[in-house]
């Protein structure tokens, strides 16, 4: 028997030019599928979700995000990147267990879903072993969003990672809720020849790939100080990896990129506050490229994609009065969702792709009245806005609450979580923690 479900009365921005935007409309789905969206629609036997006084649009696609930190929030909104390594990396990280990494990854990803990520790429370098990795994968599978497991197995080393690879590979073998992506070293790290055994290596297993890079000069251990163009003259750049941050990159580089059909992920608020300069948003678009945007971690910064839209069209528009609003509602829906290879599933309200869908309150005294919806969504928008929250037609948020998540129990393994491993680390949790 089919299940149908009538979004009905909302103010529609579908993020697809065949169906526009509506400022009253209705979205029919049907068996976790969209397959209409009209002015009107009847549909009397479909459950109805009254949409009134509400923004119906794609949940967010969030391409680059390390929640195995997430018991961490804040405590790094001071530091620059080399004191955030230190201490996640260098101090932190020794000390979790898998049950933290399950703790920090549930948290991160229910968090995104709350704030209307129902699409998020969890970039994975706890890099201690098989046991871990599972607790990741695990917490994943427990969130009930759209989730891929980036595995970015051996961080830091040059081991041989390939059997691991395939190892959470066959455990996520298919195109259900929790996916695999690879999450590449790099050749700063472990030299040309292993990112190209890796690269085959995904291309075996259908993986796409996400690499952190930056162009600032300094030459890693395989003598990289032009990385993109390193790997454009070893014939590496793939359309299939996304390129995180690119600070720094040369417009000659990001033009490779653009011919190569790879995508680029855009941190503002992570690049700005912990020094690895302006974000890249106007020169990817020159280059011919679509950016994406992402949270990157929450030690540092806000978890959610409303501040971080924001950030990159006011630093932008200040550095050359380019981008318009509508344009980040791209990079996080549509374009993100083609970085990661789910364009023709999610991104949009278009019909026969998954109900991956939220409802944004209009009548919250913080955005009422509102008059240009999208205006009003990067310029004004918080997870508070967030009423209800759909992922492939399921309701996994009703009335501004997640369903069917015990929170808090949850919060009290969390707090358990991080005080244990401060406490074995050594470092205070009153704001006073210096790397």
């Amino acid at each position: 028997m089919k299940t149908k479900t009538l979004l009905t009365g909302g103010t529609v921005v579908s993020m697809d030019p065949a169906v526009g935007d509506l400022d009253r409309g209705d979205v029919l789905i049907e068996d976790g599928v969209i397959v209409e969206v009209a002015a009107r629609i009847d549909a009397p036997d479909a459950e109805l979700i009254d949409a009134t006084d509400r923004i119906v649009m794609p949940g967010f696609v969030d391409n680059h995000r390390h929640s195995w930190q997430t018991a961490f929030r804040g405590v790094g909104a001071d530091w620059t990147f080399p004191e955030w390594a230190r201490a996640m990396h260098g101090t932190v990280k020794p000390h979790y267990r898998p049950e933290d990494v399950y703790a920090g990854t549930l948290l991160g990803r229910l968090e995104a879903l709350h704030s209307g990520v129902t699409t998020m790429l969890d970039w994975y370098h706890v890099a201690h072993g098989h046991a871990h990795e599972d607790a990741a994968v695990a917490a994943l599978r427990d969130a009930p969003g759209r989730s891929i497991f980036c595995l970015g197995a051996g961080w830091g080393t040059a081991d041989d990672v390939d059997a691991d690879i395939r190892r959470v590979r066959n455990d996520l073998p298919g195109d259900g809720p929790v996916t695999m992506a690879l999450g590449l070293r790099g050749a700063d790290d472990t030299g040309m020849d292993t990112v190209a055994r890796e690269l085959k290596l995904a291309a075996e297993l259908g993986l796409r790939t996400s690499l952190h890079v930056d162009g600032d000069g300094a030459s890693g251990g395989d003598g990289t100080r032009h990385p993109v163009a390193d790997l454009h003259e070893h014939g590496l750049l793939r359309d299939t990896t996304t390129f995180v941050h690119a600070n720094g990159l040369g417009d000659e580089e990001l033009r490779m990129l653009a011919d190569a059909g790879a995508s680029v992920s855009i941190s503002p608020d992570v690049e700005l506050k912990m020094g690895f300069g302006w974000p890249m948003t106007g020169r990817v678009l020159a280059a011919g490229l679509r950016p994406t945007l992402s949270v990157d971690d929450v030690p540092s910064v806000g978890g959610d994609l409303f501040s971080t839209m924001r950030t990159a069209l006011a630093v932008q528009r200040g550095l050359d009065g380019g981008l318009r609003c509508r344009d980040l509602l791209e990079f996080t829906t549509v374009d993100a969702a083609r970085s990661c290879g789910l364009d023709t599933r999610t991104g949009s309200l278009t019909p026969g792709k998954d109900a991956d869908v939220i409802l944004l309150r209009t009548d919250d005294l913080t955005v009422f009245p509102v008059t240009d919806p999208i205006g009003t969504i990067v310029s004004a928008g918080h997870p508070g806005l967030v009423d209800t929250v759909l992922v492939a037609g399921r309701v996994v948020k009703r009335d501004g609450v997640l369903v069917g998540v015990d929170l808090p129990a949850f919060r009290t393994r969390l707090l358990d979580s991080r005080d244990r491993v401060a406490a074995a680390a050594g470092i205070p949790l009153d704001g006073t923690w210096r790397p």
